[in-house]
């Protein structure tokens, strides 16, 4: 199974800090953000990994290269400064990625998830991680129900953490150019094709310095949480 990192976003509530720093290679506990993710991803047998940039782009390969480091290969799908959003991005990176499901991670997230749980493709189109709503989202995303589908209505309500699974099909009507992923997993649950799973673990939302620099701390001094 491919993987695909996302790291085309501004970052304008991290500004000054991304004012030169893509976010994904801003540092936590004395590595870029992104190599986190790169981390977990080898230790469960992932090897190729796709990476889309935007913002500062030409700063990630510089740092990453082709991730021979990391004993993985990366392809780089380089997008405009403005970027193409979630969905667009992960449309242009489709022959990158292949006919096969394959995971998506947004680049400003923290989590320590195993990966090894999304290598079983989803039955559907896609499969979301979600997790307990923080504070500064409490209304939460979309719901899980009993049997695992997840609806954009119904209870319990829970975050979508930016991990998941997609299948190439998702995209099967989408065109070249800037649109959200959002609409089209709205689309696919309203027909049974999302499932979805609660991480109760680690996992945090970089959006701000501020959570940026907790994170960090808690990080640096070994701590382990499971609460946002």
């Amino acid at each position: 199974m491919k993987a695909m990192i996302l790291a085309a976003g501004r970052g304008e509530r991290m500004r000054p800090l991304t004012d030169h720093t893509p976010k994904p290679l801003l540092p936590v506990a004395g590595r870029p953000l992104i190599v986190h993710h790169l981390e977990r991803l080898q230790a469960v047998g992932i090897v190729d990994v796709v990476i889309n940039t935007g913002h500062l782009g030409e700063q990630l390969p510089a740092v990453l290269g082709n991730g021979g480091a990391w004993n993985m290969r990366i392809a780089w799908s380089l997008e405009p400064p403005a970027a193409l959003e979630t969905g667009g991005g992960i449309f242009q990176a489709l022959p990158l990625l292949g006919p096969e499901p394959f995971i998506v991670i947004n680049g400003d997230i923290w989590t320590d998830y195993s990966f090894i749980r999304l290598l079983d493709a989803p039955a559907g189109l896609a499969h979301l991680v979600l997790v307990d709503n923080p504070l500064h989202h409490a209304e939460g995303d979309f719901a899980l129900l009993d049997d695992g589908h997840v609806m954009e209505h119904g209870a319990p309500r829970l975050t979508f953490s930016g991990i998941s699974v997609l299948h190439p099909a998702l995209f099967t009507a989408c065109k070249p150019g800037r649109f959200p992923l959002g609409p089209l997993l709205r689309r696919a649950m309203m027909l049974g094709e999302v499932s979805g799973e609660h991480y109760r673990g680690g996992w945090r939302d970089i959006g701000t310095p501020e959570r940026l620099a907790e994170l960090d701390r808690q990080l640096s001094m070994g701590r382990s949480f499971t609460r946002h």
